[in-house]
């Protein structure tokens, strides 16, 4: 059953957060650390100052709910999404997801260029937001493209695309290797490509330089990673009971990963903190660091477009990742990072149009009701 869902978290919440956020015990920090040991407080007490007293959660709230939101629940699992329709009944569907420290909200710029060619659907990741936290193990990439694929056939799409970033690529990717009857491709805005000695192939001065950032990541593998891969529920303790531990634990990756020229702005990034933290989906959706087998991804048999941004964690290498996916369409961008729908979103919605457009069979059919 799919249900209406609207947002309205309980004034208690948010009180306790203007609360906790008052009575924060901050640490010392030496002279001139600049970013040498951590993210700056001064900084952070900047951001902290902002949502406890500037911020308005309501204001955000209520421009959410002018989305259409639902719930339905899958696997045992409730699952939270967002799905507008094209005022043209014949456009493709196209399922967007976010990825980690992000969630839904990565998307709102995106849907009014999106939805005048394509019906969207915008789910929240189990264990992310309000599709609420998982309550057993096992809700790994395959595992979510299955539930995407049965939440389609609920809203009576055969045949859709699939788009993400992050976390959401390889779910999308993985949708297409699941349910390739149904999915006419998929479109990803981050494409990890690992050194591989035993291809055959020829690479770029910029290739090898992209190979080279790669290498470096693997062989200091990133904190934040590491302890949600390794100990997601020990992490989540400190997450969940401190508003300042979540909120630089997401503002250091909003730090560095976008671009400088193209910056997510504050109140856009306390809103997608506020949803972890009021939700309290820190541990859980840390999980997903845990629970993604690493290795070779599933065969993906689908057609795949990629857009590079030049300011993303990495970028990927075309002959390598040939090797891997039926590359149809490949686009580089000179700004932009790994949030692109938040920091580029006219780039990165032009680019899916482009790939979908191409991509939508003549028989696509559409919801029925």
């Amino acid at each position: 059953m799919i249900k209406p869902f609207r947002i309205d978290i309980p004034q208690v919440d948010l009180d306790d957060l203007t609360d906790r956020l008052t009575r924060t015990r901050w640490p010392n920090e030496v002279t001139d650390a600049g970013w040498d040991y951590g993210f700056p407080l001064t900084r952070l007490k900047e951001l902290a100052e902002h949502w406890r007293t500037r911020y308005d959660w309501r204001a955000h709230e209520a421009e959410l709910n002018r989305l259409p939101h639902f719930t339905t629940e899958i696997d045992g699992q409730n699952i939270h999404f967002v799905h507008v329709r094209s005022a043209n009944p014949d456009a493709l569907a196209l399922i967007l997801t976010h990825g980690w420290p992000g969630s839904f909200l990565e998307f709102l710029d995106v849907i009014e260029p999106l939805s005048r060619d394509f019906h969207l659907v915008i789910p929240s990741i189990p264990g992310y937001g309000f599709s609420g936290p998982t309550h057993e193990r096992g809700w790994d990439a395959v595992r979510i493209a299955h539930a995407w694929a049965e939440l389609m056939r609920r809203l009576g799409y055969e045949r859709y695309g699939a788009q993400g970033g992050d976390f959401g690529a390889g779910i999308s990717l993985a949708l297409g290797a699941v349910a390739p009857e149904q999915v006419v491709g998929v479109h990803v805005n981050y494409l990890p490509t690992r050194p591989d000695p035993d291809a055959d192939v020829q690479l770029s001065a910029t290739d090898e330089a992209r190979l080279d950032k790669v290498r470096q990541l693997m062989a200091n593998r990133p904190p934040y990673q590491a302890l949600q891969a390794l100990t997601p529920q020990t992490i989540g303790y400190a997450l969940t009971d401190s508003p300042v531990g979540q909120l630089v634990w997401i503002a250091e990756r909003f730090a560095q990963w976008t671009d400088p020229a193209t910056p997510v702005s504050d109140d856009r990034m306390l809103t997608n903190i506020s949803l972890y933290w009021l939700t309290a989906t820190a541990a859980s959706s840390a999980r997903l660091h845990h629970d993604v087998p690493r290795g070779r991804p599933l065969p993906c048999p689908v057609p795949v477009g990629v857009a590079v941004f030049a300011h993303d964690i990495t970028q990927s290498v075309r002959p390598l990742a040939e090797r891997l996916y039926d590359i149809r369409h490949w686009s580089e961008f000179d700004r932009g990072g790994h949030f692109a729908a938040m920091e580029v979103p006219d780039l990165l919605a032009g680019d899916v149009r482009d790939f979908f457009l191409a991509r939508r069979p003549d028989d696509s059919l559409v919801a029925a009701g």
